[in-house]
């Protein structure tokens, strides 16, 4: 898979980085950022580059902004971090859980352990979004539930779903690479979680339990598909947006039958837990 680099320089990090992060990964298709001391790497799949959008965005920002785009080697990211790719523990009410990789070390003080191959998928646990996810689904009941982890990048949500007693666990993703990490890490963690290639309209349902860990747009446009996949009583978590987006979710939510019931936030990301 081809990636697509565009570095941009800034006057005012502090006050425009994180807006700037905002517009491509919320209105955009980016998928992933570094910070740098004047400005932004942003990264986007080379079939998802729009020069032209691009162009528009940079033009409407509140401030001038220089960039350059570059076509990345096509090659496996995760070996260029692995040195500092570090362990997580999730802490939940109760509990702990505990995600590594294959280099790092066993641990017996933990409720959970799971194992996941990052490649270049997104699930880690280093992320907010993922952190608040893993929690959720470590404090709410998903023994007997039928889950779907939809967008699920390295699927340590059903994982853990699976983990936890959930009778039957299916994993969506649009993108090919996730989808074999996902089957590879759901063999390393012997949980048996049925895995398809594609988008929302591969929700076939009905579940009790449904996971959507991806982004502001595309959660509002398949809101509706999440609602008609749940049963009764049954729960949608939601994150992958700052906390500024959380009205414009409840809304959305709302109108498909969805009611909020709580939410956690970290570092200025939301997570919501909405039931039908």
């Amino acid at each position: 898979m081809k990636y697509i680099e565009v570095t941009f320089t800034m006057d005012s990090t502090e006050l425009f980085r994180d807006l700037l992060v905002d517009t491509l990964g919320n209105e955009g298709p980016y998928e992933s950022f570094v910070e740098t001391p004047d400005g932004l790497k942003a990264y986007v799949q080379a079939s998802q580059y729009d020069a032209q959008w691009l162009a528009a965005a940079v033009e409407a920002f509140p401030m001038p902004l220089k960039y350059k785009a570059e076509e990345m080697e096509d090659r496996d990211w995760n070996a260029e971090w692995e040195k500092e790719h570090k362990a997580v523990l999730v802490e939940y009410n109760g509990g702990s859980v505990w995600v590594r990789a294959p280099f790092h070390p066993h641990r017996d003080d933990v409720d959970y352990e799971l194992i996941i191959e990052p490649k270049m998928s997104f699930g880690t646990a280093h992320h907010p979004t993922t952190y608040m996810m893993l929690s959720y689904v470590a404090e709410l009941d998903m023994n007997g539930k039928r889950v779907l982890d939809m967008g699920c990048g390295t699927a340590v949500l059903g994982i853990l779903a699976k983990m936890r007693g959930a009778a039957y666990v299916e994993g969506i993703d649009i993108d090919e690479w996730a989808f074999s990490n996902a089957r590879e890490n759901a063999a390393s963690n012997n949980a048996e979680i049925t895995l398809r290639l594609g988008d929302a309209n591969a929700i076939q349902g009905p579940f009790d339990v449904i996971l959507a860990n991806i982004n502001r747009n595309i959660l509002l446009a398949d809101m509706g598909r999440y609602a008609a996949a749940l049963n009764p009583g049954g729960t949608l978590l939601l994150s992958g947006f700052y906390e500024a987006d959380e009205g414009a979710l409840i809304a959305k939510a709302n109108e498909q039958g969805l009611l909020f019931k709580d939410k956690k936030n970290r570092d200025g990301w939301s997570s919501l837990r909405l039931v039908k």
